[in-house]
This record gives structure tokens, C-alpha cells and sequence, in this order.
């Protein structure tokens, strides 16, 4: 029997957090060692990979949900997760127990040997490790950062999407479209399906694509979508390269995201037109991704829009329905593009609430919000914890006002702790939100 390091995982996750010298180490020599060791390298489990700037969440979603439908044993793997850790591994879309992920962190422990790893490369051998014990059809796994040197792409996918190729975490991945698109194609594979759901994918996607044997198939071209009176209307193809088309209602999520997801599925050898009356995909919706609640007779969005496109999309969405006011309670990370992130929302922001996010090293702090603002030619409303952000609205909202929760995934998830609320609300109208951003280790 493996002996256990801790019982507990709040335990685990408190260890795995400073047991790594440096947060996040690029590269597969580490991990790949101590995966054979467990004999992970080769699961019998389909594997689909997505990556990209924004929108691997909802992909990731729409994917499991599909193939959750064909009967399929699914097994998500998602970072970072919003309440609770265990929202990162899923099978058939219920997350794993603490037990589960406290014996596959302590077989890993024991495995690695002297060979240091990083929180998310502990996670990500958890996941496979759990996926592996309950026998899962298929692992649906959205990498962490990049592509080419993250984690999730030591498996060889059978079919790997890019949702969208866009400037983040460029002392990482390069300070352009080309540089970046080039890891995210990282995750194709040689003779597989690689799937590109950006309409403008980067040069150096294509080229390294084309260079490594890849059947791309790009948004527009090998699928796609249309809006008409009738519904959602998709197209793509199937394994066997025959042509589909499906008419759904509109989708809740991002439609670009949901068309790669269908034609990811379909890739796979699944009917769809059989699958996906029984999907549910039409009401599929995602914590922090557009998510509508209502607090005190005002409609609160809480979004993980975190640079500067996925800000444009927020921006775009919400412009689409005006109000008197609107209140922007925002936190990010100090690493990010702040000023690029928060320039999309100046022209819809009634007030800014600058939020404090305690115990959270990497965030930045109000004072540098305010210096960014102020390049904008805004000032905030005020500033602090989400909870004191709360206390400040109950003061300043009335009826016909709208407040926003946006920026990293611990803004969002402090909302909703402090808004006391889980769940997304009913959603109301027929369009489809434009924002779902990067679901980033970092947060």
C-alpha cells in the first residue's frame, strides 16, 4: 500500500504549493521520467488536447458533454478551477473525490523519487492517474500554459484543437501572434486531426503545422457556423470525411469554441446527429465564463477576462445590452497586460472598484490599478477586498444598474464566495456570450 505524505488535501495542495522552487518550469524531461515510472505514457483512453488564448474552457466542456452523450466514459481535466480544487478532474462531468486525488498524489510522490515537481505537473500525473483507475473512454484535457513544453501534452492526442491564438503570458510563449501560435501547435500530432478555431490563425501555427505532417483543419474552411432565422446552423465533417450540417439552437457559450468541440467530437468517429439532441448543449454554461446572477434587484456578470482580448469580447457582450450604470469591481494579476485589459471596458464603466486580492503574491495591488486607470483617464470608485467591493455596491447600486465581476479567476471565485452562490443563474435571451478566457494555471 503507497504511504501517504498527507490524509488531508488541503494538506497536499499546501505542500504542493511551495514544494517547487519556481511556480511554473516549461519542459517535459521531469514529468515524462516519473509518468513511466507510473506507466502513463500510454493510455488506452482517446486522447483530445486543446490549448489556446481563449476558450479551451468552454471546448473542454462542449467536448465531454458530446461525448458523455455517445456513452462515452469521460474523463476533463481543466486549470484552474474557481471553488475547489477538485473541479479540475472530472469524470462524466462530476468531480473526483478528495480520497481520490490524496492516493494518486501519494502514488506519484512515491514514484518521482528525488525528481522535483511543479503543483501543476503534480496535478496533471493526478489526473491521468485517476483517469487510468476508473478506465475512462477518453481524456478531454485543456493544457495549462502554451502548448509544446505544458504538461498535458506529454500524451499523444488523437485529435487537438487551438481555440484562438492571442498576445498572453509572452514572457513565456513570445511577444507575437506567430511566436505564440507556433507552441499552441505544439499539441498536433503527425497523421492526426489538428483542429485551428481561430478565423485568423497566425502564420507560425500553419507553418509548424505544415512542417510536422498535421491534417489541420481550420475554422471557415474545414468548419464552421452561421446564424440564420432556423437556429445555429454548423457544419464540419466527419472521420470519414463526409460532409455534416446540424441546426441547433443558439448555444450559451462561445460559438467558435462550440464548433471546434463538434467537430473535435466528430473527428473522434461519434454520430452527432445522433448525440446531440441528447446533450444538452444548448444550455451548457460555464462558473466565470459570462455567469449571471442577481444580487439585491441588480444583474451581476462575473467574468475571467483577464487580458486584453478576452476583455474586448466581455466589452462587446455587455455593450450589446445598455443600463444606467455599471459598476466594474476588477482584480489581475500584476504580470499581465492590465492597461490593454482594462482600456475595452472604460467606455461602458460607470465606476471602478480596484479589489484587493489577499494572500494572492502575484496580484496586482490597488495602487498599481489606480496608476493604470489613470493612464486611461479614469479614476476608481474605490478599492479593497471583494467583500469590502460588496459593502461599497450596497451603497451605490439601484435598480437599472449593472455590476461586473471581472479579471483573474480569484476575483471571480471571491465573488462568489462572498455573494454566497454556485451556480450560474437561468440565462436570459438567445445570443451567444462572446467571453471565455483563458483557464490558465496561473490564474
Amino acid at each position: 500500500m503507497t504511504s501517504k505524505r498527507f490524509e488531508r488535501l488541503d494538506d497536499w495542495l499546501i505542500w504542493l504549493e511551495g514544494h517547487h522552487p519556481v511556480e511554473i518550469e516549461l519542459g517535459l524531461g521531469r514529468i515524462r521520467i516519473v509518468a513511466d515510472r507510473l506507466g502513463l505514457l500510454n493510455p488506452r483512453a482517446r486522447i483530445v488536447t486543446i490549448g489556446g488564448t481563449n476558450g479551451k474552457g468552454s471546448c473542454v466542456a462542449v467536448c465531454s458533454a458530446l461525448l458523455r452523450a455517445a456513452g462515452w466514459k469521460v474523463g476533463s481535466y481543466i486549470s484552474p478551477h474557481i471553488l475547489s480544487y477538485n473541479e479540475r478532474v472530472c469524470v462524466n462531468g462530476q468531480p473526483v473525490s478528495d480520497a481520490a486525488l490524496c492516493e494518486a498524489f501519494a502514488r506519484i510522490d512515491e514514484a518521482r523519487g528525488d525528481i522535483s515537481l511543479t503543483y501543476f505537473e503534480f496535478g496533471t500525473l493526478a489526473a491521468f492517474e485517476i483517469f487510468r483507475d476508473v478506465n475512462v473512454d477518453v481524456m478531454v484535457l485543456e493544457v495549462g500554459l502554451g502548448g509544446r513544453l505544458d504538461a498535458v501534452n506529454l500524451l499523444d492526442a488523437d485529435v487537438a484543437v487551438v481555440t484562438s491564438v492571442d498576445l498572453d503570458h509572452q514572457s513565456w510563449l513570445g511577444n507575437d501572434r506567430d511566436s505564440i501560435g507556433r507552441e499552441k501547435a505544439g499539441i498536433y500530432r503527425t497523421g492526426r486531426p489538428g483542429l485551428c478555431a481561430d478565423p485568423e490563425p497566425p502564420l507560425g501555427l500553419l507553418d509548424t503545422a505544415a512542417q510536422m505532417g498535421v491534417t489541420l483543419q481550420c475554422a471557415g474552411d474545414a468548419f464552421g457556423f452561421e446564424v440564420r432565422a432556423e437556429g445555429w446552423c454548423w457544419w464540419g465533417s466527419s472521420a470519414e470525411n463526409q460532409p455534416l450540417h446540424l441546426t441547433l439552437p443558439v448555444p450559451l457559450l462561445p460559438w467558435s469554441s462550440v464548433a471546434a468541440a463538434l467537430q473535435a467530437v466528430a473527428q473522434l468517429g461519434v454520430d452527432l446527429p445522433a448525440i446531440v439532441p441528447e446533450s444538452g448543449l444548448e444550455k451548457l454554461t460555464l462558473r466565470g465564463r459570462f455567469q449571471q446572477l442577481s444580487w439585491r434587484g441588480c444583474p451581476v456578470i462575473l467574468d475571467v477576462a483577464h487580458n486584453p482580448a478576452a476583455a474586448r469580447h466581455l466589452a462587446e457582450r455587455l455593450a450589446r445590452h445598455p443600463v444606467a450604470r455599471t459598476f466594474v469591481v476588477v482584480g489581475i494579476m500584476a504580470d499581465k497586460d492590465r492597461v490593454g485589459t482594462l482600456a475595452p471596458m472604460k467606455s461602458l464603466a460607470t465606476e471602478w472598484w480596484l479589489a484587493a486580492l489577499p494572500g494572492v503574491p502575484r496580484a496586482a495591488s490597488p495602487e498599481q490599478l489606480k496608476k493604470d486607470l489613470a493612464e486611461l483617464g479614469a479614476q476608481p470608485g474605490g478599492y479593497g477586498t471583494v467583500p469590502e467591493a460588496l459593502r461599497w455596491l450596497e451603497l451605490s447600486v439601484q435598480p437599472g444598474d449593472r455590476i461586473v465581476f471581472m479579471g483573474s479567476f480569484f476575483t471571480v471565485s471571491a465573488a462568489l464566495v462572498a455573494l454566497n452562490k454556485g451556480e450560474p443563474c437561468e440565462h436570459a435571451g438567445n445570443e451567444a456570450p462572446l467571453s471565455d478566457t483563458d483557464s490558465l494555471e496561473d490564474k
